[in-house]
C-alpha cells in the first residue's frame, strides 16, 4: 500500500488528510469535464466553430457524403441538435450540402474547401478531449467505467435520459 492510501481505500493528497473514496471520484470528475471545457474553449477561440461542430467536420473528412442521420449516430446526439449544429457550418461555407441525384429525399454532406483548410489547422483532437480519450480505453476498463456510471445515474432520483443525447453545454 503506497504512503497516500489508507486502510478504508481513502488516499491522501501529499500533506493533507485522506480524501473519501465518493470524494476523490467527484474530483476526478472535476478535472475531466474541466479539461474537456478548456479543449473546447481553445477549439472555439482558435476556429469560430464549437466542439460539437468541428466533431462533424472530423466526421465529414473522413467520411464525406453522409447523411445527417449518420453523423447524428456517429456523435451519439439527437437529430434536431445535428441539423442545428449543420446549419451553422453551412453558413459559414464549411459544410455542403448536396442532393442525391438517385433520390432528391436523401441530403449528403460535404466539407467545402475552406472547411477542409480550417479543420486542417484546428486544435487536436477534432473530435473532442472526451471522445478520443474514450475511443483508446481498452474494452474491459470501458466496460468497467460504463457499469459504474450506470451505477452512479441509478443512484440519482431525477434524471432526464436525453440528456445523453445532447453535446455538453460548453461544446456548443
Amino acid at each position: 500500500m503506497s504512503g497516500a492510501e489508507k486502510r478504508d481505500g481513502a488516499s491522501a493528497p501529499a500533506g493533507g488528510p485522506p480524501v473519501k473514496p465518493d470524494l476523490e471520484v467527484l474530483q476526478k470528475l472535476r478535472i475531466v469535464i474541466r479539461a474537456a471545457q478548456r479543449h473546447s474553449l481553445w477549439i472555439e477561440k482558435q476556429c469560430g466553430v464549437n466542439g460539437a461542430q468541428l466533431w462533424i467536420m472530423q466526421e465529414l473528412a473522413d467520411t464525406p457524403n453522409l447523411r445527417v442521420g449518420q453523423v447524428t449516430a456517429r456523435l451519439a446526439i439527437a437529430q434536431a441538435t445535428t441539423s442545428n449544429l449543420l446549419e451553422g457550418l453551412v453558413r459559414r461555407g464549411y459544410v455542403i450540402k448536396t442532393r442525391d441525384p438517385d433520390d432528391a429525399r436523401v441530403v449528403k454532406l460535404a466539407l467545402s474547401e475552406s472547411g477542409s483548410a480550417m479543420l486542417a489547422g484546428a486544435p487536436k483532437p477534432a473530435r473532442g478531449l472526451l471522445p478520443e480519450a474514450l475511443a483508446k480505453v481498452d474494452a474491459a476498463s470501458l466496460a468497467a467505467l460504463n457499469a459504474g456510471l450506470q451505477g452512479l445515474l441509478s443512484s440519482i432520483e431525477v434524471l432526464d435520459e436525453g440528456f445523453g443525447l445532447q453535446p455538453l453545454p460548453f461544446t456548443m
